[in-house]
């Protein structure tokens, strides 16, 4: 069955991105896009009966955790009617259960109120109707977890991140809340200052007098700049670079690798003979050095026979060359006559007898 999860969750995914296009958290718009999509036949495969739990079980599992934090309140609000759908559709008897850890349902809570502040009655209405329905599973892990069996990769929990808001935590931490108390305390500083000190000392002018302004002017401009970040990232995903930012990177690129290639290491005194050279290219059509075979030296007759035949003097190299004694000229040697070998013949013997 895990062989599913990967197709489920780019189903899921692809629905909750057409749903955070609306800019709504409306059920009408969620239920239209799931007509539309027949998000409901999802359900209809060829599975045996047996089956059919594994694979609800599946799916919810795959579309949960989009209910749950750090993902936008638009999207969980996405996830919530995700599951309400999916529990409402499968064909299971009776009904699988949406599991939900207990460290989550704080998350959960939170949630729902904040949908009645906002007065998102719809967003309640289907909250309160799986409650109702008994739909939650209350556990103390969010998966399942088995002895002695070591989980998969592919289990592990990935978060996408088109529907996660950018990091915000210097606005989270300074709050109004903050503001107002570091206010307060610095006023506090200010009156026990004054009454220990009658005349003002510049030295315990540490603190800045406007500190409260500055912090919040701060934390202003720090949110505007990672908006027009954000939307200048999107902007060049969009279009794309152009052929300009990648030319200047590849002269850029070209650069760094003649200046590394052009710097030559000294090798060690133990490996002097092996010293390494720098080669210069000219250009990209440079071919491989081969080496080349070792010239032989020619011999001394070799070169005297070449300077004589250069001067064109060839009596005189031939009269200079000496002959051994134990060598022979081959004229004298075709000229001496051949000894007769002595042959026995005992047939021409004759006896005197």
């Amino acid at each position: 069955m895990d062989h599913f999860r990967g197709p489920v969750k780019t189903d899921c995914e692809e629905l909750l991105g057409r749903f955070q296009m609306t800019e709504s958290v409306r059920y009408e718009q969620f239920a239209e896009i799931w007509r539309d999509m027949d998000f409901s036949s999802i359900f209809y495969g060829k599975l045996e009966p047996n089956d059919r739990r594994r694979f609800a079980r599946l799916v919810l599992s795959v579309a949960s955790p989009y209910f749950f934090p750090p993902y936008t309140f638009q999207i969980r609000v996405g996830g919530l009617y995700l599951l309400y759908g999916l529990f409402n559709t499968q064909l299971a008897i009776p009904k699988e259960k949406i599991r939900v850890a207990l460290k989550d349902w704080k998350d959960v809570m939170q949630f729902q109120k904040d949908a009645v502040n906002a007065k998102h009655y719809d967003v309640v209405y289907v909250f309160r109707k799986l409650l109702s329905n008994k739909a939650f599973c209350f556990t103390a892990m969010p998966t399942p977890l088995n002895f002695r069996i070591k989980r998969e990769d592919g289990m592990k929990r990935k978060i996408c991140e088109e529907f996660v808001d950018p990091p915000s935590r210097p606005q989270e931490l300074v709050t109004t809340d903050v503001l107002e108390e570091i206010a307060n305390i610095h006023e506090h500083y200010e009156g026990v200052k004054k009454a220990i000190f009658t005349e003002p000392d510049p030295n315990l002018n540490i603190v800045q007098q406007n500190l409260v302004s500055k912090l919040n002017s701060t934390i202003l401009t720090y949110s505007s700049w990672q908006m027009n970040r954000a939307t200048s990232e999107q902007q060049d995903a969009g279009e794309g670079p152009s052929n300009q930012e990648c030319s200047s990177r590849a002269q850029l690129l070209a650069s760094i690798k003649s200046k590394s290639y052009g710097q030559v290491i000294e090798a060690s005194k133990s490996r002097r003979h092996r010293q390494a050279e720098l080669v210069t290219t000219a250009g990209p059509d440079i071919s491989p050095d081969v080496p080349k075979k070792k010239k032989r030296f020619p011999s001394l007759k070799t070169r005297t026979q070449l300077r004589f035949r250069t001067q064109g003097n060839t009596s005189e190299g031939s009269s200079l060359t000496r002959l051994w004694c134990l060598s022979a000229v081959k004229e004298e040697m075709e000229t001496e006559k051949k000894k007769k070998k002595f042959n026995w013949n005992p047939n021409k013997s004759s006896d005197p007898t």
